[in-house]
């Protein structure tokens, strides 16, 4: 059995999450949620993750795995489930899952400097900052990356449904939707898929 370090609100972990739903998986892992934060991590998970970060796979046969794509490889490696297709298709999917956890880190750093600065040190400038690598990325997703997405599901559509469900768990107000309606299209139907209404953050 192999253990999952977790947290409830992580969009990273929910991309792993997902993807176990995706693969009837789900009963192969034991959840352990980690406590702590980004400044302070659970003594626990570091034993895992010298970075202290989740998602942590720890497994009964090898070395914790850690960071989402990582550990996503290796689920679909297990289960040759191919959502990591052949090439030349595969780096089309793994620039378009790099897009969507590249959303993630800005949108997840924004949140970080709201929450763990005091307010009189938080800098609306590195918010804005990161909400325009967010921007630009969902712009390049609706403009060139569509056909992509209309075509069989592959690990970066989990990734990119997972990125856009943050935007709306964390980032609602900043109305992403707006001028990207072949996204907001997709979206609103991947999002419909009973692995993700079964992996919804906590509200």
């Amino acid at each position: 059995m192999m253990t999952l370090h977790y947290s409830q609100t992580s969009p990273f972990v929910r991309k792993i999450m997902v993807l176990l739903h995706e693969l009837g998986k789900t009963d192969d892992v034991t959840l352990s949620a980690d406590g702590g934060t980004a400044l302070d991590p659970a003594e626990s998970l570091a034993a895992h993750n010298p970075l202290g970060k989740i998602p942590a796979l720890q497994r009964p046969d090898g070395c914790t795995l850690y960071d989402s794509r990582v550990i996503c490889q290796y689920l679909d490696a297990q289960s040759q489930s191919g959502l990591y297709p052949a090439s030349p298709r595969l780096w089309e999917t793994l620039t378009l899952e790099a897009t969507a956890d590249g959303i993630l880190d800005a949108a997840v750093l924004m949140v970080y400097e709201a929450r763990l600065r005091p307010p009189e040190h938080c800098l609306d400038v590195i918010v804005e900052a990161q909400w325009l690598k967010v921007s630009q990325a969902l712009d390049a997703v609706n403009s060139r990356w569509m056909a992509h997405l209309a075509g069989p599901m592959d690990m970066s559509h989990i990734a990119m449904g997972c990125a856009l469900g943050y935007l709306d768990f964390r980032q609602d107000a900043r109305n992403w939707r707006a001028g990207r309606d072949a996204l907001a299209a997709w979206y609103e139907t991947f999002a419909q898929r009973p692995s993700m209404q079964s992996t919804l953050p906590p509200t």
